[in-house]
């Protein structure tokens, strides 16, 4: 077990590895590789979120929207905290993407009142701009960074 552990870590380090250069297709394929690599039960693994996590995050990335949104789901059935701002985002995104605005718009909102502008600055300006379409602004406006 602590052999399998081993590669799924060293395979989600390669995996941010290629993420940093920009080549997440290739990434993916090192996600999914730790993934496989987990020791059953898979979703009771410490690695697990983060590596669902970051799966999505390439789905993202790659425009694969129904597979974005799986990989969240998944990490939420693994204990990834249905308050993570990040999965929350990647969740979000995808549903937009899908068409699905009105439930998109139930995860990004809260990620967007937790964290703010700065969750969001990485992305393209449209999230930003639906979510904050969603939302009534505050009296006075905005705050800076919001």
């Amino acid at each position: 077990m602590a052999d399998s552990l081993e590669e799924a870590e060293r395979l989600f380090d390669a995996g941010n590895d290629l993420v940093d250069a920009g080549r997440d297709a290739e990434a993916l394929v090192r996600f999914q590789a730790a993934w496989s690599a987990l020791p059953e039960p898979r979703e009771e693994q410490d690695p697990s979120v983060p590596i669902l996590g970051a799966i999505a995050d390439c789905h993202f990335h790659l425009g694969r929207w129904a597979d974005c949104r799986q990989a969240v789901q998944q990490a939420f059935r693994c204990g990834g905290g249905l308050e993570n701002p990040f999965l929350r985002l990647r969740l979000g995104q995808g549903l937009y993407e899908l068409g699905e605005e009105r439930e998109a718009a139930n995860w990004l909102a809260p990620a967007y009142l937790s964290e703010g502008r700065a969750l969001f600055e990485q992305d393209a300006p449209k999230y930003l701009e639906f979510v904050r379409g969603q939302l009534d602004a505050p009296p006075g406006g905005w705050p800076e960074g919001w």
